[in-house]
């Protein structure tokens, strides 16, 4: 008999899971884009802030800077002063702009150095020098011009900057009794008042409308050479709200530097040429009278 036919059997398998399959499995194939896409555009974005916080900073302060600046401006119209053999003295003018009402002082002072004041007695009928102070850091020069009074404006503001010869800092080397140091800085004040060098009364600062103002600065023909600062300061409402300081340079120039630098420097040939100059002088004068 013939067996009826059957159906061809297919083979069939259960999938099993992932875990029981054994053998190596290949791995699954990394995404191509969208990971590393989100990490750089991540970056980016931190980056950018950081930018613009830097920016906002460095805005913010320049702002700060340029509304400081703005509140007062100032310059000379000349930082040189240049000491020939004719020179007899000379005025700089200062001007400026401020931003808004109020006062302006001008201060000027020259390089400064140690002097001792000495005072002199009479002993046996002799006039001596009997005691002395020295006082450390004293300007060479010293002026100062105001656009009003100043006496609205506290002591402790005026002393802090230098305005007016009440409140120049002119200490003593040493410790010394207040009534001396007084005595002695007062002497010392008038001795450089004699010479010019210190102003006997405050200068004027004019105002040219409602911003502008200007005001002339003399040097003497002793004014002694080297750098000198001119500060310029805005005061409102009892202080200083804006301060410029602006160097002036004051330098001998031409055949008098030249002599100046070789009698410093060569103290002893300079002697000698001096000497021998004014010899070959008087033997040259000699010969001449005799002759006639």
């Amino acid at each position: 008999m013939r067996r009826p036919p059957t159906a061809p059997r297919t083979a069939s398998r259960t999938a099993l899971p992932d875990s029981l399959q054994s053998g190596p499995q290949p791995a699954d194939p990394a995404p191509a884009g969208p990971a590393p896409a989100r990490r750089s555009s991540l970056a980016a974005a931190l980056g950018a802030g950081l930018l613009a916080l830097v920016c906002l900073w460095a805005g913010a302060a320049a702002v700060s800077r340029e509304g400081w600046a703005q509140q007062l401006v100032a310059d000379l119209s000349s930082h040189l002063i240049a000491i020939t053999t004719g020179f007899t003295g000379t005025e700089v003018v200062l001007f400026g702009a401020v931003d808004g009402p109020g006062d302006v002082a001008v201060v000027v002072q020259g390089p400064e150095g140690e002097v001792t004041v000495r005072r002199k007695d009479r002993v046996a009928g002799l006039w001596i020098n009997t005691e002395s102070l020295e006082f450390g850091r004293v300007p060479a020069f010293y002026g100062y011009a105001v656009s009003n009074s100043l006496e609205q404006v506290p002591p402790a503001v005026l002393q802090r900057h230098e305005i007016g010869l009440d409140h120049v800092r002119l200490l003593p080397v040493e410790e010394a009794p207040a009534a001396k140091v007084a005595e002695f800085r007062a002497a010392l004040i008038r001795s450089k008042q004699r010479a010019g060098l210190y102003g006997t009364e405050a200068g004027e600062v004019s105002f040219l409308g409602q911003r502008l103002f200007r005001t002339s600065i003399y040097f003497p023909a002793n004014v002694p050479t080297g750098i000198y600062t001119v500060g310029v300061f805005l005061i409102r409402d009892g202080d200083v709200v804006s301060a410029q300081t602006t160097p002036l340079s004051v330098s001998k120039i031409g055949f008098s530097a030249s002599i100046y630098e070789f009698a410093v420097r060569r103290s002893v040939l300079y002697a000698l040429t001096g000497l021998t100059l004014a010899v070959a002088a008087g033997w040259l004068a000699g010969v001449v009278f005799r002759k006639s």
